[in-house]
């Protein structure tokens, strides 16, 4: 049986000195390192993150770094269930036009083989920020690439969760065309309580299309901040979100530590986070 420790992961890069000043980017300097990091700290999951810079240079994509990843995996015991696809965020390919777009789906097709070698099950597109969905065509697009791919995501044993800023009704009926085999959503804390969405409406909306779940805190309209001193409910969303029957992982994408001690600081909101899970089954 899994642990409720167990089902916790972090981010690719908390473990690490932040990149250019940036809360989230790939750790090209300490990738390696922190997976005996994460072992230390007790933590067996990891959630990759790759940017639109490089890459076709990150390890995940190169048949050596795919070799490094898993002989470093199995040392460890820190697996990776999970990317983070910052790249879709940065380039969105149902933004762009059609000249573009090719190249964006072969980075696309090229990260859904990588993730299948790895065993990475669940690829995280955002539809927040820059790839929010602005057009019904850019939503056309989306759904034309992603479905088309239904198949071959389905041999691969990948699943694609989109994180969305769309009201909870919203993205009920958005996700109505992605079949529920392939495709779900990733539950993002921080972004619901920056949004002012309340999380009963949330559960109750989607609860059986979550597939991911990224914890974080942050001010309604404002950025991260630590867990528990921004607005997120984090108790009481854990309680709903495991009540309807969640079985999966949390990924902490939490904010970094202003002292520089990032492992202080992810073991600190890991013991929050257990605790929340421990509660919600009470």
């Amino acid at each position: 049986m899994t642990t409720t420790l167990e089902r916790i992961g972090f981010m690719q890069g908390r473990l690490s000195a932040l990149v250019d000043g940036k809360i989230q980017a790939f750790p090209w300097d300490e990738w390696r390192d922190e997976f005996p990091r994460a072992k230390e700290l007790g933590l067996t999951r990891m959630e990759w993150t790759i940017d639109q810079e490089r890459l076709r240079e990150n390890p995940l994509t190169t048949e050596p770094g795919q070799q490094e990843i898993l002989a470093l995996s199995q040392q460890s015991g820190v697996r990776i269930p999970s990317l983070t696809g910052d790249c879709f965020m940065q380039a969105p390919f149902w933004k762009v036009d059609a000249v573009v777009r090719d190249a964006l789906v072969a980075d696309l097709d090229l990260l859904i083989a990588a993730c299948s070698r790895v065993g990475i099950a669940f690829v995280v597109i955002p539809l927040v920020d820059n790839g929010k969905i602005e057009r019904e065509s850019e939503s056309d697009t989306l759904k034309r690439v992603l479905l088309a791919r239904s198949g071959q995501l389905t041999r691969r044993n990948v699943k694609i969760v989109f994180e969305s800023d769309l009201p909870p009704g919203e993205l009920a009926r958005f996700m109505e065309a992605f079949p529920a085999e392939v495709f779900g959503i990733n539950y993002d804390s921080g972004n619901s309580a920056s949004l002012g969405y309340d999380s009963d409406e949330e559960i109750g909306a989607y609860a059986p299309r979550i597939l991911n779940v990224h914890i974080k805190d942050r001010i309604r309209g404002g950025t991260t901040v630590p867990l528990g001193t921004g607005n997120a409910d984090l108790a009481k969303t854990i309680r709903l979100i495991e009540r309807a029957g969640y079985k999966g992982q949390y990924i902490l994408q939490t904010a970094r530590a202003a002292d520089g001690d990032h492992a202080g600081a992810l073991a600190k909101y890991l013991d929050m986070t257990v605790r929340w899970i421990e509660d919600a089954a009470q």
